[in-house]
């Protein structure tokens, strides 16, 4: 058992709880969940297999898990960012444990891993990168920026590395949840997208992947005409980065992803130029 603590944030995840802390007991010392007033059977399941449960009022993911690291008592030497539709490996287990202490005296603060994406039930493996973020870092050190969309967590000292084995990432439950879901993000990615343009957004991330990543979506992506650039992305992935090897889930995943939901935030932009409303806090997705 290594000395980290495990921290999930929840709101109705009754489907997916079990699933994903089963995947750390035995391997962590701790797991905290921190519960947005769930309705179902979240916060029952979460005790019965032994975690801390805490209740919080959801504002955004970066403020949700920043409480947490703040009024949990966090005690371990790392902390382990996962999400309640996120699973680790045996395999990936055994490296982090070896990583972790390879580096407990170092520099190294931090552990970046990448995902294999399910979607309709079946592994996406083609069409560009896979989710990628930090989700491992020693406590004290780590916290999740805070911005509307895309958050990363970053590092006050130190650097990080990469695992090579892979999390899993079911984030899919049926197409009304993936559609809400995909309109709940097209708000915020909208209002980050704004943040932006104002300069209210501060880059922090020691991950230069990421950093380049959103160079490309702020500062060529967002170029091009508006509607038309979701057409664009959509081939990019689709065709060029043979995202149709996938078969019909890939069409499916990439054209509501790419296509549909891209299409949806130029919506919602070109809704905000039209009325300059003020921005109003989304809160959690209600599942």
């Amino acid at each position: 058992m290594v000395d980290m603590t495990v921290l999930i944030l929840t709101k109705n995840e009754s489907k997916n709880i079990e699933d994903c802390i089963k995947t750390v007991q035995g391997f962590v010392k701790r797991i905290v969940v921190i519960d947005s007033n769930s309705t179902d059977d979240t916060v029952t399941i979460a005790k019965r297999l032994g975690a801390d449960v805490y209740i919080h009022k959801f504002e955004n993911y970066a403020r949700q898990f920043n409480w947490g690291i703040d009024n949990t008592n966090i005690t371990t030497k790392w902390t382990l960012r996962l999400d309640a539709d996120e699973r680790l490996t045996p395999e990936l287990c055994k490296e982090l444990e070896f990583l972790m202490l390879l580096h407990d005296m170092d520099d190294v603060n931090g552990i970046t891993m990448e995902a294999w994406f399910y979607f309709l039930g079946k592994c996406i493996k083609h069409g560009g990168s896979k989710k990628r973020k930090l989700m491992v870092f020693k406590t004290g050190v780590g916290r999740i920026e805070d911005r509307k969309m895309d958050e990363h967590t970053i590092l006050s000292a130190g650097r990080s590395i990469s695992t090579k084995e892979k999390f899993l990432h079911y984030d899919f439950r049926n197409l009304d949840y993936f559609i809400a879901k995909m309109n709940w993000y097209a708000t915020r990615e909208m209002q980050d997208y704004y943040s932006y343009l104002e300069c209210k957004v501060k880059e922090e991330l020691q991950d230069k992947h990421i950093v380049k990543t959103r160079k490309k979506k702020f500062g060529f992506y967002y170029k091009f005409p508006i509607f038309f650039r979701s057409w664009m992305l959509f081939i990019y992935y689709y065709f060029f980065k043979l995202g149709f090897l996938d078969g019909k889930e890939g069409f499916v995943y990439h054209y509501m992803y790419q296509r549909w939901y891209r299409c949806l935030v130029d919506a919602k932009i070109y809704e905000q130029r039209l009325t300059n409303k003020p921005f109003e806090e989304t809160g959690d997705l209600k599942a």
